[in-house]
């Protein structure tokens, strides 16, 4: 079993943080390698259960359910149904805390996943750098306080 940890501090309120990130179709709206996203069957973008359905910027398709959303823990769950990355059990929560100085938050975003026993650890970069990281570090740079 794999496990990817990435976290930043953010200069902005965790409620407006939390706000970016908490609607499981916005994803384009805020993280760079995601092209576009729907949710199927016309369901709410908050209602657990829901599969968005997104295409990253190289043309990939993925889906993936919403197992939890809690917006008094600002925290949402969810895993992988279909994917071109290899692994199995994906299972994701992203978690927005507040920070008592400055009025910032810190942004967790982690998974657990199995791989294939063939992979040369390029999936784990994958999800560590081109997902997690590379989507805290674009949500920072559009949210954050000037200065």
């Amino acid at each position: 079993m794999e496990r990817v940890f990435v976290s930043r501090v953010i200069d902005a309120s965790a409620d407006t943080v939390w706000q970016a990130v908490r609607d499981f179709n916005g994803m384009p709206d805020w993280h760079p390698a995601i092209a576009d996203s729907e949710i199927e069957d016309g369901r709410a973008p908050d209602a657990v259960g829901c599969v968005r359905s997104f295409h990253l910027a190289d043309g990939s398709h993925l889906r993936e359910q919403l197992t939890e959303l809690s917006d008094a823990y600002r925290m949402m769950r969810y895993v992988i149904l279909d994917s071109p990355m290899p692994v199995t059990g994906y299972d994701a929560s992203l978690q927005i805390l507040p920070v008592t100085e400055g009025d910032a938050c810190l942004a967790c975003w982690e998974a657990e996943f199995e791989v294939s026993e063939d992979d040369d650890g390029a999936t784990v970069d994958t999800v560590t750098n081109g997902v997690f990281r590379a989507g805290l570090e674009a949500l920072a740079a559009q949210l954050e306080r000037p200065g």
